[in-house]
């Protein structure tokens, strides 16, 4: 039987039952419970944890993964250090990271026609809920470093937005695209400057650092993720990032249908049912004792990537751009040269695709066009089918937004590096199963493909 090398899915650490089993003989089986609050508090001490010593070089054979303890063997003595200014977050674990992204923009008190500015270069789950409140996102491209949004065209695309309507934009949505973190100091400076509140979404991110400080943490709310791909995995699942206790409540009101205090249901706004459940919460518990040995595993992968790569003419490995970012490497990506040639690159686009890269997308459109006005070079196609062909999943980067015909009249702010990053680039298999044979097996096919 032909291996299968998934691209990206979080590992269960062994620890998941236990908590699963509590739920059960307590007969907390709903959305809310022992499990959720403790979830919780693991995810706030984290957050607001100071940087892991052991994962500041852990690339170093020698080294990993033994300097990278995990915390199976005490899963109730989780990161006891906070950074200072960050003792008052709090977080509030909801059904996905979607949804935290939708009652981060209620809690900013975002309405119908106000504008948001998203960044372009990421998933719809950005954008799409500044939609259902009936607001339009504004769209800001990417700078070539991070892959993240350009704080310079961010500027100006507030500037503009203010002569043209009169009114500055609601919020800011800025992404960690691939767990890289965003120039997050240079952002924040123009989000102070005009005094317009920042969203981090850190869905891709947990577990990256600016400056040793968890992405997520710097902004007003910051968002997470725990879908199945993710650094870690409640099945499915997110999280936001609070300021305080205060908003912490006002966000848990809205979360849980926004009951008002009668013995009755008395509803005076519109809420929502984003509690993550009490069995999905003790999944996280038992993940959270792995949570830094993935984070370090993630980032050797990386490493030996990188090594791998450095010699190979026309491919280009992201990693790092500066001493300051360290990015969990959630993924690990690559830019293939347009000028690279690929076996195979004559047939790529020769057929539709029947299913969703990647298999596990639920039900998609089927199409009768091959093409569309902004798709992968062909030598990208024909790579993604080499690998596919011999059972190693790869696929294209986030087409951008301001592409995308859902938003073909939203306002956008572009200035070409997204559009040519998706033309070149490619993910590759990252998860904590990958291991160093896998690495190798993989660069080898890639070689074999030129």
């Amino acid at each position: 039987m032909q291996k299968r090398i998934n691209l990206c899915l979080a590992h269960m650490s062994g620890n998941e039952m236990k908590y699963i089993q509590e739920a059960f003989d307590t007969n907390w089986v709903v959305p809310l419970g022992p499990n959720v609050n403790a979830f919780e508090e693991d995810l706030r001490r984290f957050v607001v944890s100071t940087s892991n010593d052991a994962l500041k070089d852990p690339y170093l054979r020698e080294t990993y993964p033994q300097t990278v303890e995990a915390h199976e063997s005490n899963p109730d003595n989780l990161w006891l250090e906070s950074l200072s200014g960050l003792e008052n977050k709090r977080v509030v674990a909801l059904a996905s990271g979607t949804a935290a992204v939708h009652l981060a923009l209620i809690g900013l008190g975002v309405k119908v026609g106000d504008e948001v500015i998203c960044q372009s270069f990421t998933f719809c789950a950005s954008s799409h809920p500044v939609t259902y409140l009936g607001a339009t996102p504004v769209f800001v491209d990417s700078e070539e470093e991070t892959w993240n949004m350009d704080p310079v065209l961010l500027d100006k695309a507030i500037k503009d937005r203010i002569a043209k309507t009169g009114c500055k934009p609601k919020a800011i949505i800025v992404v960690y695209l691939y767990g890289m973190p965003a120039r997050i100091d240079e952002i924040m400076a123009v989000a102070q400057k005009y005094d317009i509140p920042l969203i981090e979404d850190a869905a891709e991110g947990l577990g990256s650092r600016y400056h040793g400080q968890v992405c997520g943490t710097f902004g007003e709310y910051g968002v997470l993720s725990f879908n199945g791909n993710k650094m870690i995995t409640t099945s499915g699942g997110g999280a936001l990032i609070c300021p305080d206790e205060a908003s912490r409540n006002n966000i848990m009101f809205y979360a849980t249908q926004a009951r008002e205090g009668y013995p009755y249901y008395q509803h005076e706004k519109i809420g929502y049912n984003y509690r993550m459940s009490n069995i999905c919460a003790g999944i996280g518990r038992g993940q959270m004792t792995v949570l830094d040995e993935h984070v370090a595993h993630h980032r050797y992968i990386a490493d030996l990537y990188a090594k791998a790569f450095d010699g190979i003419d026309g491919i280009t490995f992201h990693g790092n751009p500066s001493s300051e970012i360290d990015s969990n490497f959630w993924l690990n990506t690559i830019l293939l040269d347009p000028s690279l040639q690929v076996r195979g690159q004559g047939n790529a686009y020769k057929s539709t695709v029947k299913g969703a890269v990647g298999g596990i997308a639920g039900v998609i459109h089927s199409v009768d066009n091959v093409h569309t006005d902004c798709e992968p070079n062909t030598n990208v196609e024909a790579m993604r089918i080499c690998l596919d062909n011999v059972g190693i999943e790869s696929r294209p980067l986030w087409k951008p937004m301001h592409k995308q015909p859902v938003y073909r009249y939203t306002p956008a702010y572009v200035n070409g590096v997204s559009e040519q990053l998706f033309k070149c680039g490619l993910c590759l298999p990252s998860g904590p199963c990958v291991s160093d044979q896998d690495v190798e097996w993989i660069v080898e096919t890639i070689k074999s493909c030129l």
